[in-house]
Formats: C-alpha cells, sequence, structure tokens
C-alpha cells in the first residue's frame, strides 16, 4: 500500500487482526482483511454518462489511480451490468487481478470472473499465502421481482481464523436479506453498506438502501459497525452520506457508523 492512501499505522492495523479502508469512490472501496488486498466493484473512469436502458452520469472522479493501491489480491464484484458498479477502467483492472468473484452470470460474460451461487463458499489466497473464506450472500437489487429489469446481483461475506467478520453488501436494497445473512453467517463485526437511496425510475422504492434501511440494517446486524458506500458521485443517488449520517445520529447509532473520506484511510 503506497502512501497516498494515508493509512494511519496502528495496533487494529491488519496485521492485528483488523480491517484498514479507503473509499475510492462510489461503491468502489480498498480492504486489508487478514493480509489481503482486496477491492470492491471497480470504478475509476472520469466523470461522464453512460448511455443505455437507463442513462447513469458520473458527477465525481475517483479518489484514487489503481496504481496507488498497488496489488490487488481479490475483486468482489457485486455486478457486472452497471457501469457505476463496474466501468470501463474498472474492467481493465480485473485483468491485472487473480482473483474475481461475482454472479454466475457475470462470469458468464467476463473472462477469468468466478462465479458464486448464493451462500456458496470459497478460499482465496493472497500473494503472501495468507486466506480468506468468502462467502457469496443474496442480494436484491430493488423490490421483490425486480431481477428482470436490474438483473441478479449478489453480497459477500469474508471470515476467517482470527480476523474479523465483514459483510459486503452489495446493491442490496433487501433489509430482511441482511437479517438472514446475520442468521447464517454473524456476528458480522464490520457491514459495507451500499447505500445511497438510487433511483433509476424504475420503481416506487429505491434500488440500494435508503439511509432509514442502512439504520435498520446496522439494528439488524447488533454490534457491527457499518462503513457507507455508493452514497455519491452518481447522478441517480438521492440520500448522500451527510442524509446517511443525519439517520444515524437521530437512531443515536452515530458512534456505530464510519462515514469514509475519498481517499483518506481509516481503521477498525
Amino acid at each position: 500500500m503506497t502512501s497516498t492512501t494515508q493509512h494511519p499505522e496502528n495496533a487494529n492495523s491488519p496485521a492485528g487482526h483488523g480491517v484498514r479502508a479507503v473509499l475510492v469512490g462510489g461503491p468502489t472501496l480498498h480492504l486489508e482483511i487478514g493480509g489481503l488486498s482486496i477491492l470492491t466493484d471497480p470504478t475509476f473512469d472520469e466523470p461522464g454518462s453512460y448511455p443505455g436502458p437507463v442513462t447513469l452520469t458520473k458527477l465525481a472522479p475517483a479518489a484514487l489511480t489503481p496504481d496507488a493501491l498497488g496489488h490487488i489480491d481479490l475483486v468482489l464484484l457485486s455486478h457486472d451490468q452497471h457501469a457505476d458498479n463496474l466501468d470501463d477502467a474498472g474492467r481493465r483492472l480485473l485483468a491485472r487481478v487473480e482473483t474475481v468473484l461475482s454472479t454466475p452470470e457475470a462470469a458468464g460474460r467476463l473472462p477469468g470472473v468466478v462465479g458464486l451461487d448464493p451462500w456458496q463458499r470459497t478460499t482465496v489466497t493472497g500473494s503472501d499465502g495468507r486466506t480468506v473464506d468468502v462467502t457469496a450472500v443474496p442480494a436484491l437489487h430493488g423490490p421483490a421481482g425486480c431481477e428482470p429489469f436490474s438483473g441478479t446481483v449478489t453480497g459477500f461475506v469474508v471470515s476467517g481464523n482470527g480476523i474479523l467478520t465483514v459483510y459486503v453488501s452489495g446493491d442490496n436494497a433487501s433489509v430482511e436479506l441482511t437479517r438472514e445473512i446475520g442468521d447464517r453467517l454473524g456476528p458480522i463485526d464490520v457491514a459495507v453498506l451500499f447505500a445511497g437511496a438510487a433511483d433509476v425510475g424504475r420503481f416506487d422504492t429505491p434500488v440500494t438502501l435508503s439511509s432509514a434501511d442502512a439504520v435498520e440494517v446496522a439494528r439488524i446486524l447488533d454490534g457491527a459497525v457499518v462503513i457507507p458506500v455508493h452514497t455519491d458521485g452518481w447522478a441517480h443517488f438521492t440520500e448522500g452520506a451527510d442524509r446517511l449520517a443525519e439517520a444515524f445520529d437521530a437512531a443515536g447509532l452515530r458512534d456505530r457508523v464510519r462515514i469514509p473520506v475519498p481517499g483518506r484511510g481509516f481503521d477498525l
């Protein structure tokens, strides 16, 4: 990890079985867990629009370049069908990463991607020989029945001996699914929640967690530290990080959330 990410050194560093994180922007979060360098949904393009059935417009650049992150052992890709989760630069990055986990559908479209069904588990070995377990968990990118419109998405739980258990929600809008995940794979120590109440005009409800939903997930995953991502930087997100912080304040849970500043690392 280069100094660009500004990670402080302390006893909770990955060597001490903690989690080190830095937000690149949007859904792209770099994590060091159990000695492995892990990246979620890679997006590094400059601001611009992506035409399609729904035009997505990026408003802010990435805070860090792929080179600034150094070696990546693992990419956790919630899905490949939307540019705000995998853009052109992100696709180029995948070719440099030994292990990319995603949905079976994404594996059928992208070379080198390993597709996991919900609850399927695999072990990933990092460049230094250390390992983590990754379990794919269900996610729903909108209301029930949204798959023909939004496509299949997945979340992940990263776990292992002596390390914190980390849930990465992916573009999941279902609070009830997080209850099932917590029941089956908990306790969860860190919950990376894709929030922002995304609205692409297709449904009457958001296609990612709202701030109120994120508060409810925090209550369900009692004790987990919440890291919200994918709240800003795109035109279709309706509730930014400030709104989410206000919701946690109002719920008396402000000590349970860490609002990341793009490009500035922190440890848990």
